[in-house]
């Protein structure tokens, strides 16, 4: 496996679509955990803790859309 993003969750919706590369996003609250390959879309649960892990070595590039208002922040770290 590849780099991770750290444990985060988003007060708004965000959705990412898959350019090229693998990756797993577990979802720390469900206990859910989905592989995303190039060509498919992320809909990111909302409110939910969760982090994502490339797998296999190639590089992982995502379009990442937020539906956040003006002035606000869509990702709260847990640390």
């Amino acid at each position: 496996a590849g780099a991770s993003l750290p444990v985060h969750k988003h007060p708004y919706q965000r959705y990412a679509y898959v350019e090229s590369g693998s990756i797993v996003v577990r979802n720390l609250d469900t206990g859910t955990s989905v592989e995303f390959k190039a060509g498919g879309t992320i809909v990111e649960a909302r409110g939910q803790w969760h982090t994502g892990t490339a797998l296999g070595t190639a590089p992982v590039v995502l379009l990442v859309i937020d539906q956040t208002p003006p002035g606000k922040v869509n990702m709260e770290r847990r640390d």
